[in-house]
């Protein structure tokens, strides 16, 4: 049977129904699930769209997805495999009235990862392009009401267009210093001693390049936090200058550094007060270290140069 092609109005359980199937997936992928997104046009508000949940998980190892395939299949879903992207893994879900559709790349691909999520970002922002595209896709449904191939190439214009406009304006910043940070977080037992790795951290600097660092916790007061381990990588490679910066603690969640490593952020260069921190990833919120310390003791060292 062919597969109905059916365009609703934006219906606010979508995200509801999202966040159901993303504790599965969770389940399933356990630690070598480093981020889950809801993506498509389900996951913007006000766009008309197929009632399908469209979801993408950035993971350490692609291998140990295709381990899962079974567990996938028990709570439904066909393992597609590539399914014509390199380096992806396609599962979807509901038969021909299809309900779900999960895409799943490597940590590493920020490339596919960015690219969907660019999408996403610029339809929620654009109310205009949002509209358009609503009207587009109601109108390719009520003419290939059972032709889902049609349907699509349809769209493929608009897509190719609005995708390309996305990508001018994204920061992929963000996500690709949550992902480097994610990939090296993880709990590492190394003596009876000594902890490391359940909060980890990756800054990006002046010049572009991202260092990382896990934090080392000891039975007494040695260890290091991981924003101090990733600038501490950073000045071992001749650098100092920081733009960006993410701590993502143990929930997984970004969260501020502590006020050691602000401190020793602020020593760090005149230029420290407008380093970006993020505060949650998924709200894309971020403050500066100047909005969290603006009264800094040491202020007046840097002379003109430091701007609070």
């Amino acid at each position: 049977m062919a597969q109905h092609v059916t365009v609703r109005e934006y219906d606010p359980l979508w995200p509801v129904k999202y966040q159901k199937e993303k504790t599965k997936i969770e389940a399933i992928l356990g630690e070598n699930c480093l981020a889950i997104y809801h993506i498509g046009s389900t996951s913007v508000p006000g766009l008309s769209a197929k009632p399908v949940t469209d979801i993408m998980a950035a993971v350490r190892s692609l291998e140990y997805v295709d381990e899962k395939a079974e567990d996938f299949e028990h709570i439904g879903y066909e393992y597609m495999g590539e399914f014509g992207i390199e380096g992806r893994r396609y599962l979807r879900k509901g038969g021909d009235e299809r309900t779900h559709q999960l895409h799943i790349f490597s940590a590493e691909d920020t490339e596919n990862i960015c690219r969907h999520l660019a999408f996403r970002a610029y339809l929620c922002a654009h109310k205009d392009v949002r509209d358009e595209y609503s009207r587009l896709k109601t109108k390719l449904a009520e003419l290939f009401p059972y032709d889902i191939e049609s349907y699509c190439d349809g769209k493929d214009e608009f897509v190719k267009k609005t995708e390309k406009a996305a990508l001018s304006e994204y920061d992929s910043s963000w996500d690709r210093l949550y992902l480097a940070a994610r990939r090296v977080q993880g709990d590492r037992k190394l003596s009876d001693f000594l902890e490391a790795g359940s909060v980890a951290a990756a800054l990006m600097t002046e010049a572009g390049n991202i260092y990382v660092g896990v934090c080392i916790d000891t039975a007494c007061s040695l260890g290091m936090c991981a924003e101090r381990n990733a600038a501490a990588n950073m000045i071992t490679n001749g650098e100092k200058r920081i733009k960006k910066l993410v701590a993502v603690m143990p929930d997984k969640k970004a969260g501020l550094p502590c006020g050691a490593c602000m401190e020793f952020l602020m020593q760090l260069d005149e230029k420290s007060p407008d380093i970006e921190i993020l505060t949650d990833y998924e709200r894309g919120e971020r403050l500066r270290l100047k909005d969290i310390m603006p009264s800094w003791w040491g202020r007046d060292r840097y002379g003109e140069g430091l701007q609070i």
